[in-house]
C-alpha cells in the first residue's frame, strides 16, 4: 500500500495486520481520486473509519489543506499516526482515536469539511447513522461532498429520503463508492 500521486507519491504506508480493516487497493483508490481530483486542492477532508489513513493521506498528498482522521481501533490509530508522521503531514492533520459519532460531536464548531469520506464496517448501517447525524451538523456546508464506501449488499435507497442525492456510483468487484450531495 502506498501514496499514488502528489507530494508524497510512492511513499509506502503501514496497514494493520488481520481482517479488522480492509485496505483500499491502489486501483480502487486511483478510481476514487480520479472522481475527486477537482475537489481535492485546498479542501478540508474528513476520513471516518480511517483504518490506515491512506485515503486522507492521499488527499493531503494531492493538495488537500487539512485532514481529520477518525478511527476507534487503537492499533489502527497507531498505524495512522505512524503513516501521518512518515508522510510528514503531521501539521496538516488531526487524528482522533474515538468512535465516529463521539468524534463528530467533539469536532462541532471547530471545522467545516469539503469532503467527508467514510468506510465503515460493512453491513452494519453505520453509514446511515453518520449521514443522519451530519444532516444538521455544523461540520458540513451546502456543497460538502460525501463519499461512502460500502459492500454491494448495502442498500443506499433510503439516503434520498434522508435529504441526500446520489450524484455518482462507482461499482467494483466487492464494493462500491457512493458520491452524495445534499438535496
Amino acid at each position: 500500500m502506498r501514496i499514488i500521486a502528489g507530494s508524497a507519491r510512492s511513499l509506502p504506508l503501514k496497514t494493520v495486520e488481520g481482517m479488522n480493516t480492509r485496505p483500499t487497493t491502489d486501483k480502487i483508490k486511483e478510481t476514487l481520486f480520479n472522481v475527486l481530483q477537482g475537489d481535492i486542492p485546498g479542501c478540508y477532508f474528513l476520513d471516518l473509519f480511517a483504518g490506515s489513513g491512506q485515503i486522507g493521506l492521499e488527499a493531503l498528498s494531492r493538495g488537500g489543506n487539512y485532514a481529520v482522521f477518525v478511527e476507534n481501533n487503537r492499533k489502527a490509530a497507531k498505524c495512522i499516526e505512524d503513516n501521518i508522521n512518515f508522510t510528514k503531514f503531521d501539521k496538516q492533520s488531526l487524528l482522533m482515536n474515538s468512535d465516529v459519532l463521539t468524534a463528530l460531536r467533539m469536532l462541532e464548531g471547530k471545522y467545516t469539511f469539503d469532503i467527508i469520506f467514510m468506510d465503515p464496517p460493512y453491513n452494519m448501517d453505520l453509514e446511515k447513522e453518520v449521514l443522519s447525524y451530519l444532516l444538521d451538523s455544523s461540520l458540513t456546508k451546502e456543497d460538502t461532498l460525501y463519499v461512502v464506501e460500502a459492500s454491494l449488499e448495502t442498500s443506499m435507497d433510503d439516503v434520498e429520503e434522508m435529504g441526500y442525492e446520489i450524484i455518482k456510483t462507482k461499482t467494483y468487484k466487492n464494493n462500491a463508492h457512493y458520491f452524495l450531495g445534499r438535496r
